[in-house]
């Protein structure tokens, strides 16, 4: 195999997108096998902008049609276990869009089907995790270069959403299409980025909006405080509603901060000491010639870096990765497996809103799924009434 051929199931924007980035030659070793999607429009479309490609409506036929080598899954959250599951049983490669499922249950079946298959590559487009600045960070973290984490704080609110987004589709914001609002279609990459960086909390506890600025089912608003289990603490919040926006990360430690600033500077504040170490040591004097006299560089260093982004670069990266492990065994950026993760913490802060309560990782995944199914009930029945 000299290129890896990729069947694209879904042609909607994401999934049109990345045919663009393999047409126009940005995704090394890696051409288009065929496209998927139950659209008849999208069916006209294909056949006009890439005549040469086969399409099916069906993509059990296209897994079994020898036309692909590997899948990407451009669809609704539900269906990205059960398609990996499907390609992985018949030796595609799968390649799956965040988040990984809508709920644990499914993605653990999906996991542990994908073990029983190690020859085979099994991805998830975490993109960000190939962005250089939160490498950077990671790395920083790893190498213990701002000590034992004391609290994390992450403000994202950019993914403003108008009425108009949640109203171009029947299923979007929907808990029986999407199963949440933007702690599954929006926030993903910043709930994977986080636990990557920082590991996974022990307990969360959320106050969470449902349809709170939009006429929506779903969650609109997110405040969460994480536990990390060992004294850490940790406080992550989204919405959809905010227009201006904000994007701030800060990661402190006994030895030093990071602060990100709108996923494009990073400054790293190092301290010479760990501060307990100073707070053991210093005088009131000491303190008062620091902060009243800008002795700021006898305590700490600073170094600031920007990053440049270019928009598809990051998901290209994953799409050439992608292809490099099945060819050469190129380790994985994102493996599948780490989907879960991310899919966990949604839970967790979904189910804390739902009971009123602090709860513990690893949830309880029936209950999960109780409270879930509810919620879809629930908006069957309103959606009845409307009716």
């Amino acid at each position: 195999m000299k290129k890896v051929r990729l069947g694209i199931i879904g042609l909607g924007a994401q999934g049109g997108a990345y045919a663009s980035f393999i047409t126009e030659g940005k995704v090394n070793n890696m051409v288009i096998g065929a496209i998927c999607d139950i659209d008849p429009a999208k069916k006209a479309m294909a056949q006009e902008k890439y005549p040469d490609v086969p399409f099916y409506d069906d993509y059990i036929d296209m897994l079994e049609s020898g036309d692909v080598d590997g899948i990407v899954t451009c669809v609704p959250h539900y269906l990205h276990p059960e398609m990996g599951i499907e390609a992985l049983k018949r030796d595609v490669h799968a390649l799956l869009e965040k988040p990984a499922g809508v709920y644990t249950k499914q993605v653990k079946e999906l996991n542990d089907f994908a073990a029983t298959k190690p020859e085979l590559t099994f991805g998830i487009m975490f993109n960000q995790r190939t962005n250089e600045l939160y490498r950077k960070v990671k790395e920083i973290i790893d190498n213990g270069e701002i000590g034992a984490i004391r609290r994390t704080n992450w403000i994202i609110t950019t993914w403003w959403r108008p009425q108009g987004y949640y109203d171009q589709s029947a299923w979007r914001a929907t808990w029986e299409g999407e199963g949440g609002g933007v702690l599954v279609n929006q926030a993903p990459h910043q709930l994977d980025l986080l636990q990557w960086i920082c590991g996974m909390p022990k307990k969360v506890y959320s106050n969470v909006k449902y349809g709170y600025q939009r006429n929506i089912a779903v969650e609109d608003e997110v405040t969460t405080l994480l536990d990390y289990g060992n004294g850490a603490t940790g406080v992550f919040i989204t919405c959809t509603h905010d227009i201006i926006g904000t994007d701030r990360f800060e990661i402190l430690g006994d030895k030093g901060k990071i602060v990100v600033d709108d996923s494009k500077k990073v400054t790293i504040k190092r301290l010479h000491k760990a501060e307990s170490e100073m707070s053991d040591s210093m005088s009131m004097q000491d303190v008062m010639r620091i902060f009243m006299g800008g002795g700021a560089a006898d305590i700490l260093s600073e170094e600031v870096i920007e990053f440049e982004s270019v928009w598809g670069g990051q998901h290209s990266a994953v799409l050439e990765n992608f292809a490099a492990n099945i060819l050469d065994g190129t380790p994985l950026l994102a493996p599948g497996s780490d989907g879960i993760h991310g899919v966990a913490l949604a839970n967790a802060i979904h189910l804390s809103s739902w009971l009123g309560k602090e709860v513990e990782l690893p949830i309880d995944e029936d209950l999960y799924f109780a409270e879930l199914n509810k919620k879809i009930e629930e908006e069957k029945s309103s959606a009845i009434l409307i009716k």
